[in-house]
């Protein structure tokens, strides 16, 4: 019953190929041949499992009926080992009959494909087939095929697989049926491409030739500007020639665009002895041409550095009783790691505090908990230098709220990180 039902599907897929057929051009028709390594489930058949790897020899026809669809048909004769002390002898054999719709990408990269197999090794199996596979150009009719498998039983859930090696005809070709080479990968085939070796990432048109986008007479693949506005001056390269200070100096290599109309300029468009950041050193001498209004100057008319004492604090917040840090991921804790990563000589001390609920004796036990917890949290999770930080427990001797209410007590149960260094900055005019 289940073979007469395939023969069927084949017998309609057959009829639907050839009225495909007549209403457009084929494209390589094939008939091959072939040999398959194939593995069968290991549990086949039920109950002595003894089926082992072998190979069958079969043969195979398909239909293109577009450069990316067609359908096959395969009957196979296959040929098994046998293992187990249950074998009933050496090997056995069977017939596999299938048909599989395929699709092949394009420029023949692959085809991937997907079907029905009627297996009949002992008794009969109804499988899905679907796999992956390749035609190697030989020559205009003849073609290697290459193809993995794998096939899923629909009543008993076997999984099998087969490689295979062929060799096919290829057959019914017109002269309609294009060329699906791309030479150059410019998106056009060989067969309509009139400039075959266009340059990679050229943006071409339906011949495959290059084309100026912007329309400024530069070709896209020589265009550094592709987006020049429409009737704009370019030069070689695509790129828009302008003076927009009217200087000489084309805008390309001006260094001062914006120069006032008659100002005498040098080579790279900029004032002659003047003062253009206005720190009191003209251009000639200035070595810091762009040093800001609000900055002190030096001879040279660089910005003059100070030092400067810089610091950061943060408060870390616990539960009555507990050293649990309840916001390790806090950006606080993010902002003073980077303060420490970016001034390197400097060691923080980490200062625990309690509330003043319980006796005075424990709390100090719990800050100084609560201050080393903090520390190993900064070491692990943050992977600061332990060395960089020092931690010191002072109980509830440095209440920030000595009121005796729930808020106070929470304010109170808190971590203190202080640091502070010098660092250079700008000085102020």
């Amino acid at each position: 019953m289940k073979r007469s039902m395939l023969f069927t599907a084949v017998a309609i897929a057959t009829m639907s190929a050839n009225t495909q057929a007549q209403e457009a051009p084929s494209y390589e028709n094939w008939v091959g041949g072939f040999a398959q390594y194939y593995a069968p489930d290991s549990d086949k058949p039920e109950p002595l499992g003894y089926l082992d790897d072998g190979k069958t020899l079969g043969g195979e026809l398909g239909f293109r009926f577009d450069p990316n669809w067609g359908i096959r048909f395969e009957l196979s004769r296959i040929f098994l080992d046998m293992v187990g002390p249950n074998r009933p002898g050496f090997g056995d054999d069977g017939v596999m009959l299938g048909a599989d719709a395929m699709y092949f990408l394009d420029n023949e990269a692959a085809y991937f494909f997907g079907g029905l197999r009627e297996q009949s090794i002992e008794d009969n199996y109804r499988m899905m087939s679907y796999g992956v596979g390749k035609h190697w150009e030989v020559s205009e009719n003849v073609r290697v095929i290459t193809e993995l498998a794998g096939y899923r039983d629909f009543g008993q859930a076997y999984n099998e697989y087969s490689a295979k090696l062929g060799l096919a005809y290829i057959f019914g070709q017109t002269s309609s049926a294009p060329v699906r080479k791309d030479s150059d990968n410019d998106g056009v085939y060989d067969a309509v491409d009139r400039c075959p070796a266009s340059p990679a990432g050229t943006v071409v048109d339906a011949t495959g030739c290059s084309v100026d986008m912007d329309k400024d007479g530069v070709l896209n693949s020589v265009d550094q500007c592709p987006n020049t506005p429409a009737g704009a001056k370019v030069s070689a390269n695509g790129c828009e020639i302008k003076d927009a200070d009217n200087d000489g100096v084309l805008d390309i290599n001006d260094s001062c665009p914006n120069t006032p109309a008659g100002t005498e300029v040098n080579a790279k468009g900029c004032a002659v002895d003047l003062d253009k950041d206005s720190d009191g050193v003209l251009d000639s001498k200035d070595k810091c041409l762009d040093t800001p209004m609000t900055d002190k100057v030096d001879a040279d008319g660089c910005s003059v550095l100070v030092e400067k004492e810089v610091s950061i604090a943060i408060d870390v917040l616990f539960a009555n009783n507990s050293s649990k840090i309840e916001n390790p991921d806090s950006q606080e804790f993010v902002e003073f790691v980077e303060f420490m990563n970016r001034y390197g000589n400097t060691i923080a001390v980490i200062e625990g505090h309690t509330s003043s609920v319980g006796r005075a004796e424990y709390n100090q036990f719990l800050s100084q908990k609560r201050a080393d917890a903090v520390k190993q949290m900064l070491i692990t999770k943050y992977g600061l230098d332990g060395t960089r930080l020092q931690a010191q427990g002072f109980g509830e001797t440095q209440l920030k709220d000595p009121a005796n209410t729930a808020e106070a007590h929470k304010i109170n149960r808190r971590i203190e990180i202080k640091v502070s260094t010098k660092v250079k900055t700008k000085a102020a005019r």
